[in-house]
């Protein structure tokens, strides 16, 4: 028994015997080979995003229709009924173009009537003061008394009035005559007709809605969160119909009280340099930018504060080596630091593992060029 653990244990110490001697040949074997010279730098495997600054506050969207800046409801100055109606919605007229026209046979009427009365007291006025002339005359003679006189020149200046008032008569009938007939009091578009031929319309009533040429407007409801914003925010506009065209828009009129319908304050926007490509009507989107700095949103976990200030990994574009860039930040959310400066557009920066990173470390971006 004693025989065969002697045996065991010789076994058991002969095994590490042979792997030192193993191990102390390789050891000194390999003393006589070269050692390398240089070793490869280790490219780091990271995630990047690209810096993008925009306004801190989202634009904000308001939809509204392309109006004109002045659009008159025309109407006759009389009542009558209509005989013709000479233009439908979309024709283009001029300054005093005939646009629809009463029926003029009364005023017609009334017209010869009183030039006739003129007639009559021009024919009057004419006798009486030849009257006054001749008992002027026989009076200075000592033909006639001065009770005469003062008749004839009574019926005179009775005979002059009489004939000033028919003038007058007729200018007013001529004016009512030309009140019969419509017409555009500017250049622009017939945008509505609001009665046909054979309507009797009263004085003043809208019949043809005109609207003046010039630069179009934006009409647009704003809501009472946004008016400020409205005031001071920089404003363009996109047509639905061409979404890739955008025309700068200016904030021209703002009504101080609220629509009691829909508790929004309607504005009106001109647009500038808008061409013959917009017409009335459209469908437009304003948007308002808020007039504030932009800034750059990252990750939180791009940002690295060891005490000293926050800062960031930037790769440089040419070695892909790290850059450790101070940032200032402005504020964060749920998910973002806020950047507002430290940082150029379109760089490149390391969105993970900042912690694990050392400046001048070189590194692969896992991701392409950033987000």
């Amino acid at each position: 028994m004693a025989r065969h653990d002697r045996k065991r244990a010789r076994r058991v110490f002969a095994g590490p015997s042979i792997a030192g001697a193993l191990a102390l040949a390789l050891a000194l074997s390999a003393c006589g080979k070269p050692v390398a010279q240089s070793v490869s730098r280790t490219e780091h495997p990271v995630l990047v995003v690209r810096a993008h600054f925009a306004p801190s506050v989202a634009p904000r969207n308001l939809v509204g229709v392309v109006r004109a800046r002045v659009e008159s409801n025309l109407g006759f100055r009389v009542t009558g009924k209509i005989a013709q109606r000479l233009v439908d919605r979309g024709a283009v007229v001029k300054a005093g173009q005939p646009l629809a026209i009463l029926d003029q046979t009364d005023w017609k009427l009334q017209l010869q009537q009183a030039e006739a009365a003129l007639s009559a007291a021009r024919a009057s006025r004419d006798q009486a003061v030849a009257e006054r002339e001749r008992v002027s005359q026989l009076r200075t003679r000592g033909w006639s008394t001065a009770s005469d006189l003062d008749k004839a020149s009574a019926t005179a200046d009775q005979a002059v009035g009489a004939f000033v008032q028919a003038e007058r008569a007729v200018t007013l009938e001529q004016n009512t005559l030309s009140y019969a007939t419509l017409v555009a009091d500017a250049d622009g578009v017939v945008t509505a007709t609001l009665a046909e031929p054979g309507q009797v319309v009263s004085a003043g009533q809208a019949v043809v809605t005109l609207a003046h040429a010039g630069e179009p407007e934006a009409d647009v409801s704003i809501p009472e969160a946004l008016l400020d914003r409205v005031r001071t925010g920089q404003a363009t506009m996109t047509l639905w119909s061409q979404p890739d065209k955008v025309y700068a828009a200016k904030l021209r009129e703002l009504t101080p009280s609220a629509d009691p319908a829909t508790r929004t304050y309607p504005a009106r926007f001109t647009l500038e340099d808008s061409g013959a490509q917009i017409e009335l009507g459209m469908s437009a989107t304003v948007t308002i930018a808020d007039a504030s700095p932009s800034v750059a949103r990252l990750p939180l976990g791009a940002i690295l504060d060891d005490g000293h200030g926050a800062s960031v990994f930037v790769i440089d574009p040419q070695t892909k080596e790290l850059l450790r860039r101070p940032v200032t930040i402005a504020g964060y959310d749920a998910q973002d630091a806020i950047i507002s400066a430290g940082l150029a557009e379109g760089d490149e920066v390391i969105a993970l593992g900042v912690q694990k990173l050392h400046d001048g470390d070189l590194v692969r971006p896992l991701n392409g060029a950033g987000a």
